[in-house]
């Protein structure tokens, strides 16, 4: 039987592995993006090889309205994955309101409309999950990226309670806090700042977005059905 997953943020570099790695498996996938349809463009193409659906959708998921119009597309479902997002460096003190009202918008309100309203198609099948990809600085906390750790804090809460809801639906409810991850959101890095960072790991490096495209993938599939509510967390041994 055919399935269907929605990747959020599938144009980024963590979204396009997951999708990668959910085509390889069999799945028909729904692509949303924002403003890079370049990027998945060229995701399709890479997975034209593959015997399924591919269908993009562009929406701004900041936005109040923004979650209508991707859930309006969306049909037959088997899974979400939560994983648009954006970080945001500062003081409290220098965050303007509405830097605050979108991260909001985009990290918590939205996601939780999207499920809101998918939840019905995810309920007509036998099986169904949700992975949100959250943070490590939603665990521990970062200074000078509290916004940021506050939302993905929030979303950490959502999966855990939200997992207790739905368990007796059968639909998984899970999350991935990955660490420091190789992908575009760290070239605001120095070398310098990157080679630092690296040797506070205790794995002495990043980590790939292909290890948590395969963290989803399997918290996705039936080698995960008695996990629900769990957040794990991909960073190296990083601030365990």
């Amino acid at each position: 039987m055919e399935k269907y997953a929605l990747i959020t943020g599938a144009s980024g570099g963590i979204g396009r592995s997951i999708a990668q790695k959910l085509a390889s498996e069999g799945y028909s996938l729904y692509l949303h993006y924002h403003t890079n349809e370049k990027a998945v463009t060229e995701l399709m193409a890479e997975l034209d090889s593959f015997e399924i659906e591919l269908i993009p959708i562009q929406a701004d998921l900041s936005s109040k309205d923004g979650y209508l119009h991707l859930a309006n597309n969306i049909f037959s479902l088997d899974a979400i994955v939560l994983n648009s997002g954006s970080s945001v460096y500062g003081l409290v003190t220098e965050m303007e309101e509405h830097t605050v009202q979108q991260m909001v918008q985009l990290h918590v309100t939205t996601p939780f409309l999207i499920s809101k309203m998918l939840l019905p198609k995810l309920m007509n099948k036998k099986q169904a999950a949700i992975v949100a990809i959250t943070s490590i600085w939603g665990q521990t906390g970062a200074s000078y990226e509290v916004l940021y750790s506050m939302v993905k804090g929030a979303q950490n809460a959502y999966v855990k309670a939200l997992s207790k809801e739905l368990a007796p639906t059968g639909i998984r409810v899970n999350a991935i806090a990955p660490g420091a991850i190789s992908t575009p959101m760290m070239e605001d890095f120095s070398p310098e700042d990157l080679l630092n960072l690296q040797a506070e790991i205790p794995m002495g490096r990043m980590g790939t977005p292909g290890e948590i495209a395969e963290t989803a993938a399997f918290l996705l599939s039936d080698k995960a059905s008695y996990m629900t509510g769990q957040i794990l967390g991909v960073n190296g041994g990083w601030y365990t």
